[in-house]
């Protein structure tokens, strides 16, 4: 497709209407590949909240969907099929990423304090203005892996379409000792 220069009456236009918008909040930053130097001061409290997040221990591997490095093979190929029962559920639905992080992190705290271990945790799937990148969905797999609930979540993979499918995941809990 060609593109086509702008008239001075377009280019009129666009002005006018730049000068009238203000700009949107700023998104998280996205997580670099690389750590950063620490700074010699603290860090500000809105620039804490955007540092990525910090593996637990180096001897806890990183968690992806469906890699169960802490579970036998049978108990994986269960909660894979979706065939472990599920014990509590979490509905993210409509919450913004601040809520639906101290939701997930008092659920999973509130999971272990009683003893539950199979969890389905409903993220959505994205609405078709991403691409069916939903946000919840790209977002709580990187939260489970941080330093405050890695420790708990032994292994998680995505639910079978009777539970959600992509749209959510199953959560297994280590043991209470």
């Amino acid at each position: 497709m060609a593109r086509r220069s702008l008239s001075r009456e377009d280019h009129a236009l666009w002005d006018a209407t730049t000068r009238t918008v203000a700009p949107l909040r700023q998104r998280r930053a996205s997580r670099p590949t690389t750590p950063e130097p620490e700074a010699s001061s603290p860090a500000p409290v809105a620039a804490r909240r955007e540092t990525p997040p910090v593996a637990a221990s180096s001897t806890l591997p990183t968690l992806a969907p469906g890699a169960a490095p802490g579970v036998d093979r049978r108990t994986a190929e269960k909660q894979r099929r979706g065939q472990l029962p599920i014990e509590a559920r979490l509905d993210l639905h409509g919450l913004t990423q601040d809520k639906a992080h101290r939701a997930l992190a008092r659920f999973i705290a509130d999971c272990e304090s009683r003893g539950l271990r199979n969890l389905l945790i409903i993220t959505g799937k994205g609405s078709a203005g991403d691409d069916g990148r939903g946000v919840l969905k790209a977002a709580v797999p990187r939260w489970l892996n941080e330093r405050e609930l890695r420790p708990r979540v032994l292994s998680f993979s995505w639910a079978q379409p009777r539970h959600g499918g992509a749209g959510a995941l199953y959560l297994l809990l280590r043991r209470r000792r």
